[in-house]
């Protein structure tokens, strides 16, 4: 059973255990790549062998939030300025929506005050990644081909051509989060496709040698995306997708308990 609500104004999809009363939650975040949305998301990585709620967040202006029913706003930011608009006030938006999200869910589903472990895909890891060093309890976390330095994305957006000055490089340090990786002392399974593109292969193995209780999984064949265009709706998993499931699986049911 799937339960689709709104928690805080946040669109989610959410998958009860199998005995459906309380259990620990993970939360995940969306890639905006095929999957796009929370239930495209929930379809692809539902975690079904975890004993916990599985509840999938939507990204802002994503989803039932998109604008004009396309995703062209989202865009637009990463067009007009791909650092500070796009990697950081998109994700600093969902971030700051996480807190009045969360105390919402906990009061809708019964999932009470224990175990919480959170998943971001791409941009949305770099959500999951402001949500580790906010303060917020988290049991584990778990990243998909993330974003963990947006110089990266920023280069890869604009070809190298961003106009960096003492303002920008002072924010791209600031969510640089190999330097940061000292301040992720949870548990942090960081998955990366054997063809992701090539930055985020290599952020991604070097914040798993710099976090103190990380861990790199490769997969072989995978791409960026976890699911077929368009990615908005529900879709069978693809194989390649299941391996990054069974991973989060046996990931989570090892440290929610």
């Amino acid at each position: 059973m799937t339960i689709d609500g709104v928690a805080a104004g946040v669109p989610y999809t959410a998958l009860p255990p199998e005995h459906g009363g309380p259990a620990p939650l993970v939360l995940t975040w969306h890639m905006l790549d095929a999957p796009r949305t929370n239930a495209a998301f929930a379809a692809a990585l539902p975690m079904n062998g975890v004993a916990a709620w599985r509840v999938h967040l939507g990204l802002p202006m994503c989803g039932d939030r998109m604008v004009d029913g396309s995703m062209d706003a989202v865009m637009a930011l990463a067009r007009r300025d791909p650092l500070r608009e796009f990697a950081d006030g998109f994700s600093r938006q969902a971030a700051e929506e996480f807190p009045a999200a969360l105390t919402a869910l906990r009061a809708e589903l019964p999932i009470g005050d224990g175990p919480l472990g959170i998943v971001g895909g791409s941009l949305g890891g770099l959500v999951a990644l402001r949500v580790l060093t906010s303060g917020v309890p988290v049991t584990a976390a778990a990243l998909v081909n993330a974003c963990i330095r947006p110089r990266s994305l920023v280069d890869m957006v604009t070809g190298g051509t961003y106009p960096w000055d003492a303002d920008t490089n002072a924010l791209a340090d600031e969510l640089d989060f190999v330097k940061r990786a000292g301040e992720l002392r949870v548990p942090l399974l960081v998955v990366s496709g054997e063809q992701d593109d090539p930055p985020f292969r290599v952020d991604a193995a070097a914040l798993a040698d710099a976090a103190p209780h990380a861990e790199l999984l490769t997969v072989p064949g995978l791409a960026h995306p976890l699911a077929d265009e368009p990615g908005l709706a529900p879709a069978p998993q693809l194989p390649l997708a299941k391996q990054v499931d069974d991973a989060l699986t046996g990931w989570f049911t090892r440290h929610l308990r």
